[in-house]
């Protein structure tokens, strides 16, 4: 009996550390290949910011995309397939910064699902209010 507990508790702290690492990895991603223009904080000075903060991305991505896995569906593709028409941001956002380059040559599909799936769990912070007024400038449709 005490055997069967121990498997079982060394089963649970596996796959605990399992979710971890794979959060860790994810946020070990981003900062790697999103960082260098997307911030996880709202950068001091926005005249060197070169791309939206990722916390105000991703209230846009949630207000268009409340579903996880359409949300993480809609950004792997966006991130290798950006278009005007597919963003979801607000227009000033794409006037300041510019429309998204792809990154195929940057980043897979399967870095992309790591890296989007950690965003959606962890941004924006709970208590984030952004810039806009969430009036629905964005284009997207939220399928």
């Amino acid at each position: 009996m005490k055997l069967k507990t121990i498997v079982s508790m060394l089963g649970t702290i596996a796959a605990f550390t399992s979710a971890v690492n794979a959060a860790g990895n994810a946020e070990a991603l981003f900062d790697a290949k999103c960082a260098v223009c997307h911030s996880k904080t709202r950068p001091a000075d926005m005249s060197k910011a070169v791309a939206p903060a990722i916390m105000g991305v991703m209230r846009h991505v949630k207000m268009t995309y409340p579903d996880k896995d359409a949300a993480v569906k809609f950004m792997v593709d966006y991130v290798l397939n950006p278009q005007k028409e597919k963003a979801i941001c607000m227009p000033q956002k794409i006037q300041r910064f510019g429309l998204m380059p792809s990154q195929k040559d940057n980043v897979t599909v399967s870095e992309l699902n790591k890296i989007t799936s950690w965003m959606f769990d962890n941004f924006p912070p709970a208590n984030f209010r952004g810039m806009g007024q969430g009036k629905g400038f964005g284009k997207g449709q939220g399928r």
